[in-house]
């Protein structure tokens, strides 16, 4: 389906995600019963006010299925139609963001959304679902094996204009709104389940993800080589540090730098290994996912901002 032309303040947005776990030699996809509409789907639900739509998806697979999700690559999204309300006269849109998501820990118990949940061989997940537009994200995940690994690239958030600031640019802080960013980024890189920090020796860098390594107790390792200086004077030597920090060890890896890094990285990264990129800006406290298998690049999604929308 195509998005609708009809104004903003009737869109609906929502997230949810593909739902997976191991099982045996192979994975399986939960799916839900919803009472209310007697059918099956995927797990989503809308995004609150002040929620980013990863957040959301997280906290809607949680309550509807009591698993801990963590997401992988981006679904994309679908956009469809919402039938007329007698409190409305004019229908709307609904847009659900979607993730492949990892079920870690939980186990289901019914509640006011979801009756029942089943676990469903791949193979068998169209016939099972209600709806095509289900079938339709349900083959984008299928697009990529399910069991890839996460880096989570950051530029750093807004720091005001280096041109007025007083004193040696390492030293530049986060302005006001770079506070802001930095803090909504919190519930994002949690989403994405990150484990560990990596950070150019740049005070703008650092202060970008110390809310999220005070929230999860997590270290910040600072590193001159992801500097804007460290890469141009040596970016082979760069780029294989990045590597390194995304296929060594265990858990997600965050990596925070600068603007003259992230998008040559990311490019150099995807031209290695054949993978076609989305055109971005890539803006200060945006966020780049990659989805390793096998050590290679397999999916890149671009995350423009982390600020919630305020509707």
């Amino acid at each position: 389906m195509t998005p609708s032309s009809h104004s903003k303040d009737t869109t609906v947005y929502a997230a949810g995600a593909v739902l997976w776990r191991h099982c045996g030699d192979g994975i399986e996809i939960a799916l839900v019963h919803r009472p209310r509409y007697d059918d099956w789907t995927f797990p989503k639900g809308k995004v609150e006010k002040g929620e980013v739509p990863s957040a959301a998806a997280v906290r809607e697979v949680a309550e509807e299925t009591g698993f801990r999700a963590v997401l992988g690559r981006s679904l994309s999204a679908v956009t469809y139609r919402l039938p007329s309300s007698k409190k409305s006269k004019h229908s709307g849109d609904k847009h659900v963001d979607y993730w492949a998501a990892e079920a870690v820990d939980g186990s289901f118990a019914r509640n006011d959304e979801v009756d029942e949940l089943t676990w469903v061989h791949p193979e068998a997940v169209r016939d099972a679902l209600s709806y095509d537009i289900d079938a339709e994200v349900f083959e984008r995940f299928e697009h990529v094996p399910a069991d890839t690994s996460t880096v989570i690239l950051v530029r750093h958030a807004r720091a005001g204009s280096k041109s007025r600031y007083r004193g040696d640019d390492r030293e530049r802080p986060l302005d006001s709104l770079g506070v802001q960013q930095a803090t909504a980024l919190v519930p994002m890189l949690s989403a994405f389940g990150g484990t560990r920090i990596h950070c150019a020796d740049r005070v703008r860098c650092i202060q970008t993800v110390e809310p999220w390594a005070r929230a999860t107790d997590t270290a910040i390792t600072t590193d001159t080589l992801l500097t804007e200086e460290g890469y141009a004077a040596n970016p082979d030597s760069a780029r294989a540090r990045a590597l390194a920090i995304a296929t060594s060890g265990h858990g997600v890896p965050v990596i925070c730098s600068q603007g003259k890094v992230i998008p040559d990285l990311v490019q150099w990264w995807a031209d290695k290994d054949g993978l076609k990129l989305e055109r971005t800006r890539s803006r200060k406290a945006s966020v780049w996912v990659l989805s390793l298998r096998g050590g290679s690049l397999v999916a890149a999604d671009h995350i423009d901002s982390p600020l919630p929308r305020m509707a």
